[in-house]
């Protein structure tokens, strides 16, 4: 097999979130450049298993740094409270759309 004939991408997502990139060819994800699209995905539906796989393969500054830039944003209001509480960040960018309070939960 000749080098160009290796696949560029070769993501190591665990099996359980793979369905959670249904709009994505998994061969075309690269688990550096895609990285907040894994980690919104990872704490957005997966289990205990999954996101301790993805802490471990990002770290949890960059899963911070994430919540802190895009968690608003990119993960559902209840989610990203959640993880919000859980890993005690209090200074987000907010969003620049309002959420009505009925879809909050204890922000």
């Amino acid at each position: 097999m000749s080098v160009s004939n290796i696949p560029r991408h070769s993501p190591d997502i665990p099996a359980g979130l793979k369905p959670y990139f249904q709009e994505y060819d998994l061969s075309d994800l690269d688990l550096d450049q895609d990285a907040d699209l894994i980690i919104q995905r990872s704490l957005e539906f997966g289990t205990w298993e999954e996101v301790r796989w993805m802490i471990g393969h990002y770290g949890m500054p960059r899963v911070r740094v994430f919540l802190q830039w895009n968690g608003e944003r990119w993960l559902s209001p209840v989610v990203f409270n959640y993880w919000r509480k859980l890993l005690d960040i209090n200074e987000w960018r907010h969003s620049p759309f309002q959420t009505p309070k009925s879809e909050l939960w204890n922000p």
